[in-house]
């Protein structure tokens, strides 16, 4: 790959081999081209600052190796060529290559980081999210999760989901994943922490737009007990929070997690990345949903595109091909309305978020399939597709009419100035 000089330096660092544009001393050199000798995977080194940046991602294009900052414009496609051996440029393409933020004070790990081959999920409370999510999972587990723990505050319920679930199975065949009951104390013991719990969900009937903002407050107390939880048992798996507003929660995690006893960053608790928010796959659906509805809208099954937040915020994109203002308005405002709509009818609005930003996500995210999420961008949890490579998250790159970015650019101010309050 002929292009933009790029001066890179190769070491070997506690048994595994890495590469940086920035000088390591206190690493053993080795030359370049061992770094794709063979198929082992291998680690770039950067430096940005720490919950500003991610402290790893799956580093997939040579121009990546640029970023001084992060921002909205890691959902940009990349161009430009440089000046790196086809082989190292190709182990990238192939999701071979992990970034790694040497800012971060647990960095190393990184390093040891191992992919489940069969997944611990623990699922925290039992309610008419968690519990549809625990259905979703048990259903479409098998071969995948080696279990699922299950604790919940109420113990008839959770003996209630216990024996319910392990009662469902296949005739002469049991692959489907047992569930367990657990203690508070043991969701940690895994690789995949599943947050439902809510509080003050707001009664069906009542005159509230977005029920999702209302319930912050209380959440945001009960998820800082488990994001601290997190912290003190070096929880190395991911963080899923599946609880509104997920956005704004995601990042009430990652900083319950990283505040010491005297309430100051330190950045010994979760990194931004582990913390995934789970919210915007039924936005996706509930969009196709009504462009089935609709003949001249059908297109957005193909080649349209969810981002943003769990609620205000969204932004759909009729197509990212040949994106059009009005038809991606339209169903922008009808996907949130959904969740108005069946509340209209007198019932709770849970089963599609449980099963299509849940379930089905969550099964995605462990298969390492593209699925809509909200991870760590610049300050903020941005939901995009995206996917959970061994080398960390890849997300989706895409090129950006400038009307999309302008939209996408107000949501993304909004989340990270809700975060600077």
């Amino acid at each position: 790959m002929k292009g933009e000089p790029m001066t890179l330096y190769a070491y070997t660092h506690l048994g595994k081999k890495v590469f940086s544009r920035i000088e390591y001393p206190d690493m053993t050199p080795i030359s370049l081209d061992s770094l794709y000798r063979d198929n082992d995977p291998i680690y770039y080194l950067y430096q940005l600052p720490p919950g500003k940046s991610r402290g790893s991602f799956s580093l997939n294009h040579p121009k990546e190796m640029l970023i001084e900052e992060e921002n909205l414009h890691l959902l940009q496609s990349c161009s430009g060529s440089f000046d790196l051996p086809d082989a190292l440029a190709e182990k990238m393409a192939s999701g071979q290559v992990k970034g790694v933020n040497t800012q971060y004070p647990k960095w190393q790990t990184h390093l040891n980081a191992v992919t489940p081959k069969r997944w611990r999920v623990n699922l925290l409370a039992l309610g008419d999210v968690g519990g549809t999510l625990l259905l979703g999972l048990k259903l479409l587990g098998g071969g995948l999760i080696d279990h699922i723990g299950v604790y919940d505050r109420n113990p008839e319920n959770l003996l209630r989901w216990e024996m319910e679930m392990n009662q469902v199975c296949h005739p002469f065949n049991h692959e489907l994943p047992p569930i367990i009951v657990k203690e508070a104390t043991d969701l940690f013991d895994g690789d995949l922490f599943v947050f439902c719990a809510s509080k003050g969900v707001p009664p069906v009937g009542s005159d509230i737009k977005d029920v999702r903002m209302i319930q912050f407050e209380e959440n945001a107390k009960i998820l800082s007990t488990y994001a601290k939880m997190a912290r003190d048992n070096s929880y190395t798996g991911l963080f899923a929070v599946v609880s509104d507003p997920v956005d704004h929660l995601c990042y009430a995690a990652f900083k319950s997690s990283n505040l010491n006893a005297s309430q100051e960053w330190d950045y010994q608790g979760l990194f931004p990345e582990q913390i995934k928010g789970y919210g915007l796959g039924v936005m996706h659906a509930r969009a196709v949903y009504h462009s089935q509805k609709q003949p001249h809208l059908q297109h957005y099954q193909k080649f349209g595109r969810a981002f943003g937040p769990h609620g205000e915020g969204l932004v759909i994109a009729d197509s990212i091909k040949n994106y059009n203002q009005s038809h991606s308005l339209f169903l922008t405002q009808a996907a949130i309305q959904s969740n108005l709509a069946i509340r209209e009818l007198g019932y709770k609005p849970y089963m599609a978020p449980a099963l299509s930003s849940g379930a089905i996500s969550l099964i995605r995210t462990m298969s390492h399939q593209w699925h809509y999420s909200a991870n760590f961008i610049g300050g903020a949890y941005m939901g995009s597709n995206n996917r959970q490579r061994p080398s960390g998250i890849q997300l989706e790159r895409l090129d950006l009419p400038l009307p999309l970015f302008a939209r996408l650019s107000e949501t993304y101010e909004k989340l990270r100035n809700f975060n600077e309050r």
